[in-house]
């Protein structure tokens, strides 16, 4: 495996240098994961890939199973309101498409990979590009409506409706923006050109509700979209308690090499 660490790949006027991390196999144009970390647009790294998971067993793994794997930085929301972190994948994509291929990354089959706020990111990105080979959706908000009824009942600390992680992240409740929130939901922005998805929920998350994954996984299926949904029983966010990380990443990996054409249907 050969790592290219802190690559600066954007430098948006009035703030820090963005930052990816490049893993890749032994071998030359392969397929790209861009991972896109979790954490409520609020904090998180792309250094982690879920928190209590080494990097043997989530970026390793993935590397050795033939696929290269660019683990990208994004503004949080205490520095920039959406849709500013689209800006940011977008110049993450632009830095692979550029440089790619001097890294063995063959840029032309990239999959989004993202948890958590991250998988709303990489959701967004892949539906407002025909550019994308698939998505990897873990327990990504996808109706950010529907994340404020969640909120409101409590479940996820009770915080004042203007201090939720979207509200943070939009600049205001979903009701007082509810266009940006319209185009913030990916469930509510699927369309018939849609790439093919592979959401996985846990049944016992209670940050994001399974109903998130169950709602744009519909949506998909209803433009006719390649959609593969697993709902992990009594899985939890970011995995916690997971037994068997392999539970989650084979199937995951599956839909990866399948959609980048490194296996048969």
């Amino acid at each position: 495996m050969r790592s290219i660490l802190e690559v600066d790949f954007a430098q948006p006027v009035g703030f820090r240098p963005l930052s990816l991390d490049l893993r890749t196999p032994d071998a030359e144009g392969v397929p790209v994961v861009v991972f896109l970390h979790g954490g409520g647009w609020l904090r998180g790294s792309r250094k982690v890939f879920t928190p209590g998971l080494s990097d043997a067993q989530s970026f390793d793994r993935i590397v050795g199973a033939g696929l290269a794997v660019a683990s990208c930085e994004y503004r949080l929301s205490g520095e920039a309101r959406f849709p500013a972190q689209l800006d940011d994948v977008d110049a993450a994509l632009a830095w692979l498409q550029a440089n790619g291929a001097e890294h063995g990354v063959d840029a032309s089959r990239i999959v989004l990979w993202g948890v958590s706020a991250g998988a709303t990111l990489a959701a967004l990105t892949a539906l407002r590009r025909d550019d994308i080979r698939g998505v990897v959706d873990w327990f990504g908000p996808a109706d950010l409506f529907g994340m404020a009824e969640h909120d409101s009942a409590g479940s996820d600390g009770g915080e004042p409706p203007e201090q939720t992680r979207e509200a943070r992240w939009l600049g205001a409740t979903a009701a007082a923006l509810p266009d940006a929130a319209r185009r913030a939901s990916p469930a509510l922005q699927v369309h018939a050109a849609s790439p093919p998805f592979h959401i996985a929920h846990g049944t016992a998350d209670v940050h994001v509700p399974v109903t998130q994954g169950e709602e744009l996984a519909a949506a998909l299926r209803g433009a006719g979209a390649d959609v593969e949904f697993h709902p992990v029983p009594e899985g939890r966010h970011f995995w916690q308690g997971l037994s068997e990380p392999a539970d989650v990443f084979d199937p995951a990996i599956r839909f990866v090499r399948r959609v980048t054409a490194l296996t048969a249907e």
